[in-house]
Formats: structure tokens, C-alpha cells, sequence
């Protein structure tokens, strides 16, 4: 048996980045669906896989495919192959309290505000 083949029993699944835990590691959700037992309804279901992502290339809400690895730490059981779909207009950035007090009005504001506008 060569070593190609032995590679291709290794599972592959596609997922959605959830979260960057940290470097070279991201949470990615693989939702399924799956009848309940005794009623047979179709339920939705998740799992939860911690992913390595040698390259860094993965950011949240991308959609991956994650195949099988040796355990890489404590968690880590999977690697990234590729990015299949890129997320499309999430642009997370952290939000400051100066960016929050110029948002939201206050009091203070409120009364510069109509100062400025009598002026």
C-alpha cells in the first residue's frame, strides 16, 4: 500500500471559521443534520473542531475544509487544506470607548450640540 492511499482514508470536512483562538488555531463549526430518534424530525446539529492553520490564511466566517492529522496539542486533531469560500464583508475591528462616546449620545453631547447649532 503506498502512502497516498494510506493518506486518503483520512477524513476531510467543510466548515465555517467560529473563532482565531490564537496562532496557528481556529474553531471551526461543521453543522449536519440528523433525524431525532423516537419522532423523526430533522434536527440541526454542530460540531465543534480546534483546527491548525499553519499559514494563517483562515479569518472568521470563512468556509474551510479541515482534513484528519495526527494530534498537533492537547485539542488539535485537524489541519486546514484550503480556504474553499472567502467571508464577504466582515471586516472585524476593535472598538474603542472613544469610538462608543462619539456614537451614542449623552448628555454632555447633546448640550455641545445644541450650543454649537445656537451659535
Amino acid at each position: 500500500m503506498s502512502t497516498h492511499e494510506r493518506h486518503n482514508r483520512r477524513k476531510t470536512l467543510i466548515g465555517f471559521v467560529s473563532s482565531k483562538m490564537g496562532d496557528k488555531s481556529v474553531k471551526v463549526t461543521v453543522p449536519y443534520k440528523t433525524p431525532h430518534p423516537l419522532y423523526h424530525k430533522v434536527i440541526n446539529r454542530k460540531t465543534v473542531l480546534h483546527v491548525h492553520d499553519e499559514k494563517n490564511e483562515a479569518k472568521i466566517g470563512d468556509k474551510i475544509e479541515v482534513t484528519e492529522t495526527r494530534p498537533l496539542s492537547r485539542l488539535k486533531r485537524w489541519r486546514v487544506i484550503r480556504v474553499v469560500e472567502a467571508a464577504v464583508g466582515l471586516d472585524i475591528v476593535a472598538v474603542s470607548e472613544k469610538d462608543v462616546a462619539e456614537a451614542v449620545p449623552t448628555k454632555t453631547t447633546k448640550a455641545n450640540a445644541t450650543a454649537a447649532a445656537k451659535a
